[in-house]
């Protein structure tokens, strides 16, 4: 088995190129500020769900970088509502599919993160 065999990484994975390709399309004040920071955040959930499974064989470190994955979702929340809320974003439909999609990311997330501490 590996990391690119579980769903949370398949979805972080395909988060991370959508807002990628989001990002890219913001206005030009935006690429470096706002486009940069959502681009960093979205990339490092999926980074960090590999880092934790290869660290899966310590339950401490796994759950640790799970929950760094978790977090850097809920970043990549707020800086898709900054977008949205500032006016940077105008796609509405895509803001809300993207939002959707983040926030259902972490709800599997913490189910994840749940099932990993119950087990013995």
């Amino acid at each position: 088995m590996s990391y690119r065999s579980l769903e949370i990484w398949k979805l972080a994975k395909r988060q991370d190129r959508e807002i990628h390709a989001m990002s890219l399309a913001l206005p030009k004040f935006e690429l470096y500020e706002g486009g940069s920071q959502i681009r960093r955040s979205a990339r490092s959930v999926g980074a960090s769900i590999v880092e934790g499974y290869g660290r899966r064989r310590y339950k401490a470190d796994y759950i640790k970088f799970l929950i760094y994955a978790l977090s850097s979702n809920d970043e990549t929340i707020y800086h898709l509502e900054m977008l949205c809320e500032t006016g940077s974003m105008t796609d509405k439909v895509l803001f809300d599919r993207l939002l959707d999609q983040a926030m259902h990311l972490g709800s599997m997330l913490n189910n994840f993160i749940k099932g990993i501490e119950d087990r013995d």
